[in-house]
């Protein structure tokens, strides 16, 4: 009859751990951590639920947080200037619908004047390419042409319901968007009158111990949303200066709309920018030719490295501290879940949650006191080293 099982020693003379165990313990740690991956995309499954159902009154507040940061600091110099909250609010909400109504109204007669001009050289340049078809080395028969042209049409004709269909559904969105654009105004203006009301407000009904880190967060959130938003501003400014100057140096039809165009796509990270100096060399190419479209492609391409690699990396480093990669990842979900709205708001709501996670790990070191974390030889359990030349041993962390 054998004796009963003794530990065996290691070298350093200590009691060894049995396999077994080792195993077991990183088993459960694995089966632990697991189930914290299971329930957190659970809960982001929920969330985004949730936020699909409400989309309808969310994006109303999104856009309306986003407006209330470009006109917070006029509404807060009025307010210095010993105004009233709501008519600080009232003038500064009048003063920037005034403005996009300006911009409207100067930028329809020019489309209105140049939209036929621009329509015929396109039909011109159809046509060359008509020609060019026909031509060598293709060589395409009339027939052949004619063919194919009639059986676009007959594929018309045969979705007329269709069409007529995205017609009145098109009608309900244009009234949906007025109804956004309406609630919008209409939060904005609560929003700078009674902002900066709702961080006591939330930190009273929290309480002292949560109330501090939630009012900490959010005055973070909206210093990074507002440090986005200028950013994006100045960038998309100078990206429409001069690519509006030298559409209008060289001529190019509708350059105050494709100016206009150039400054709202700078809103919306790399693929916004894209889009619109893609959008200036096509009409470059259908009004002046293929010259002048080499030379605005040329003019495009020097812009926005001068953007991207000068004035991005300046001051969106201040503001948001995220790596080009995440942004381009941002902007491509948020565009395929929600279009161009959910493209435009992708960066902010990414740039937010990084917020909420620096803090959640300034929280961990404060907690930990900064020291990073180690195993412990004689119990395999991870703790925190000591300071340096603290002389005492670490202990567990709870």
């Amino acid at each position: 009859m054998s004796g009963p099982v003794k530990e065996s020693s290691g070298s350093n003379g200590k009691p060894s751990r049995d396999r077994g165990d080792v195993i077991g313990g990183g088993v459960l740690w694995l089966a632990k951590w697991s189930l914290c991956i299971v329930a957190i995309a659970a809960g982001a499954w929920v969330l985004g639920t949730i936020t699909a159902r409400l989309w309808v009154v969310l994006l109303p507040v999104a856009l309306a947080i986003v407006v209330t940061t470009i006109l917070w600091p006029p509404t807060r110099w009025l307010t210095q200037q010993k105004l009233r909250p709501a008519l600080a609010a009232s003038i500064t909400l009048l003063t920037f619908v005034a403005m996009l109504a300006g911009v409207v109204a100067l930028i329809v007669p020019s489309v209105g004047d140049q939209a036929p001009q621009l329509a015929d050289k396109a039909t011109d340049g159809v046509n060359q390419v008509r020609d060019w078809i026909q031509g060598p080395p293709f060589r395409v028969r009339d027939e052949q042409l004619d063919s194919a042209v009639e059986a676009i049409v007959g594929r018309l004709q045969s979705s007329g319901a269709q069409i007529a269909n995205g017609v009145f559904t098109g009608v309900s969105t244009a009234t949906s968007v007025l109804i956004t654009v309406f609630l919008v105004l209409v939060l904005v203006f609560f929003f700078l009158k009674d902002g900066p009301r709702f961080l006591p407000w939330m930190h009273g009904v929290l309480g002292n111990r949560s109330g501090r880190h939630v009012e900490a967060v959010l005055e973070r959130v909206w210093a990074t949303l507002g440090g986005f938003i200028r950013t994006q501003a100045i960038v998309s400014m100078v990206d429409a200066v001069l690519i509006g100057a030298a559409l209008f140096i060289l001529d190019v039809p509708l350059a105050l709309v494709l100016s206009v165009i150039t400054f709202i796509g700078g809103f919306i990270p790399m693929v916004g920018a894209f889009v619109a100096g893609a959008l200036a060399v096509l009409v470059a190419l259908v009004g002046n030719g293929p010259t002048t479209a080499l030379i605005v492609l040329g003019i495009v391409i020097a812009v926005q490295q001068l953007e991207g690699n000068v004035l991005q990396p300046v001051l969106q480093s201040r503001s948001m501290e995220l790596h080009a990669v995440i942004v381009l990842l941002a902007v491509t979900a948020g565009g395929s879940l929600y279009g161009i709205t959910g493209a435009f708001l992708a960066v902010p709501v990414v740039a937010m949650i990084a917020v909420v996670i620096r803090y959640i790990g300034e929280q961990i070191d404060a907690a930990t006191g900064g020291q990073p974390e180690v195993d412990d030889p004689d119990t395999g359990e991870v703790v925190t080293a000591p300071p340096p030349d603290s002389g005492t041993s670490p202990d567990p962390v709870a």
